[in-house]
């Protein structure tokens, strides 16, 4: 982890920059995909999903207090946005644009002003930090 100054502006640039925004986007993909069909069932993305410590982070709710079928419901909602024509698994396509979308929403409740967070390394806030500055020097 490393703490980095961002804003809206940077991620979205990263995510306009199609070449560079698809290339990370296909790195997780292809990470995920772990027998290599091309596809990302549910129990691929789950541990994705539940990394992303959604409703610790972002609602300061603690998933140690949910049901394991309340959580498991969460999850399966996470999913269902990725997998958007419903067949149970999510294709390169649907997971380009649900990204797409997820980082656009991050910049616009960024906004324009610059603030200082923790990002993980291999994010893809991180690699639009990076990008950002690599093409400052």
């Amino acid at each position: 982890m490393s703490v980095e100054i961002l804003d809206g502006k940077t991620i979205q640039s990263f995510v306009e920059d199609e070449g560079a925004f698809n290339s990370s986007v296909d790195g997780r993909f292809a990470a995920l995909d772990t027998n290599h069909d091309g596809l990302l069932s549910y129990s691929e993305m789950a541990h994705e999903l539940m990394s992303l410590r959604v409703l610790e982070k972002h609602f300061g709710v603690d998933e140690s207090a949910m049901s394991h079928d309340e959580l498991v419901e969460l999850y399966r909602g996470l999913f269902a946005k990725f997998d958007r024509d419903g067949n149970g698994t999510v294709d390169l396509e649907e997971f380009r644009a649900e990204m797409k979308e997820v980082m656009l929403a991050v910049a616009n409740g960024l906004g324009f002003l610059p603030v200082q967070m923790v990002v993980e390394e291999g994010s893809f806030l991180k690699v639009a930090v990076d990008r950002e500055l690599a093409k400052a020097a």
